[in-house]
């Protein structure tokens, strides 16, 4: 059964990068063969503290400077000598400049490459629109034999590197910069292809991944207050989804909601209209970003202004009940 945070835990804010290079030292104390190859980010991407963890880790991380697609190719070799290699930059980078290796090298072979960026999202904040990565969901969930996860929190996001070392092939980890409360227990164990309920409901679903969870949970306080009861659901494993959770869901409440830090186009919300337009249609609203890129600012104020918020959230919820209501 999964653990959830306990009130003093949820009271705590953790950005889930700071996950990263802790868990790989958790992992490489465990006997684990992992390695991590990083383009001048270490730093940020805390695969630096994963290197001072212990001695020998400091021979685990590979520098290979500002050149994100050889930091691919590294890592494929690395994979084919039998050790798990993570990758980390931030996720304009390490997707969209490297897109054609993880493609051709990683994808197309199968090949034991975790794809583990961090500052995904407009979560960068003041780094603006070229650093706000907001299609990277879209681009790896669209490669054959690629795993997604997009971890809520820092637990999860622990959870999540460490099932990547355990799933064969290549997995996507999204990570972000900005802080978030504690959803889950500190010693959560996630699952790939799960789904998770965070709170149950009977008026409309609401599906959301990563830094939209805490906004998901604000909604349905704003919404309990109005007499409007929703279920929140953690797509914790975007690919592949939990299909049976979903659907379950959406047959009790009649409508949906996804929310993502991303676009609407091929994203969570592509992926969870699929489901249901195949095995149980329903009115669905999208909050992530519409189809622009992203600007300078702080990450509460890009929220609001993106209309990515609770208030957004609550807002589709209500939209979404009106259609139920004419269907």
């Amino acid at each position: 059964m999964v653990k959830f945070a306990s009130p003093e835990e949820a009271s705590q804010k953790k950005a889930t990068r700071a996950a990263f290079g802790a868990t790989l030292a958790e992992l490489a104390a465990e006997g684990l063969p992992v390695v991590a190859v990083d383009a001048d980010l270490s730093g940020s991407t805390t695969t630096k503290k994963f290197a001072s963890a212990a001695p020998e880790n400091e021979d685990r991380l590979f520098n290979v400077g500002i050149a994100e697609q050889n930091m691919i190719g590294v890592a494929a070799g690395l994979a084919l000598t039998g050790h798990i290699a993570y990758t980390g930059s931030f996720a304009v980078f390490g997707t969209g400049r490297a897109y054609d290796q993880i493609r051709n090298t990683v994808a197309y072979s199968k090949l034991n490459v975790k794809i583990a960026p961090t500052h995904a999202g407009i979560s960068v904040g003041p780094d603006g629109g070229s650093h706000q990565m907001l299609e990277d969901i879209s681009l790896m969930r669209g490669l054959p034999h690629m795993t997604v996860l997009v971890p809520a929190d820092y637990a999860a996001a622990r959870a999540a590197i460490r099932l990547a070392a355990e799933t064969p092939g290549p997995v996507y980890v999204r990570m972000g910069r900005a802080s978030v409360p504690c959803v889950y227990a500190a010693d959560v164990e996630l699952e790939v292809g799960r789904a998770y309920v965070l709170r149950e409901g009977a008026d409309a679903t609401v599906v959301a991944c990563g830094v939209e969870i805490d906004e998901a949970m604000k909604a349905a306080e704003a919404l309990a207050a109005e007499g409007i009861s929703i279920e929140v659901i953690d797509a914790f494993s975007v690919k592949p989804l939990d299909r049976t959770t979903i659907v379950s869901s959406v047959e009790k409440t009649g409508c949906a909601v996804v929310a993502e830090e991303h676009s609407v186009i091929g994203g969570l919300g592509s992926a969870v209209a699929e489901v249901l337009a195949e095995e149980h249609p329903a009115p669905c609203e999208f909050v992530g970003m519409r189809d622009t890129f992203g600007k300078s600012g702080e990450f509460s104020e890009l929220m609001a202004y993106f209309s990515l918020d609770a208030a957004a959230i609550v807002e589709a919820v209500k939209k979404a009940m009106a259609r139920k209501a004419i269907c």
